[in-house]
């Protein structure tokens, strides 16, 4: 019957966010690399949802998140960029992450 199967769209793809990184990702990775001091990433890895994702986590606890193609453009992103890559599955996410989400929480007029 496929109830839980994805619909396709007209050109192919399927109907759920299934898209690769776009130049636009990696654009926006980049600058957040670039305007932030302490950045690290850390690879998600590929779930039923969405594709692999990497969160960028700055030195306050600021974090960005987007689609890579891969874990390995992940990693070659990062060591263009020369900032530490961590796979989150082994390490985590630091403390100083879930301190901003708190922060932001609290007082959300400022971010």
């Amino acid at each position: 019957m496929g109830l839980f199967r994805r619909r396709r769209r007209p050109d192919g793809g399927t109907a759920s966010g299934d898209r690769g990184a776009t130049r636009a990702d990696l654009d926006h990775l980049e600058q957040f690399v670039r305007s932030r001091t302490g950045v690290e990433a850390f690879i998600e890895p590929r779930t039923t949802v969405t594709e692999t994702t990497v969160m960028l986590i700055a030195f306050d606890g600021e974090w960005t998140r987007r689609r890579v193609d891969s874990p390995e453009g992940a990693r070659r992103f990062a060591h263009r960029l020369g900032i530490p890559i961590y796979d989150v599955r082994l390490v985590g996410y630091p403390q100083r992450m879930r301190d901003f989400n708190e922060r932001r929480k609290r007082r959300p007029e400022r971010y």
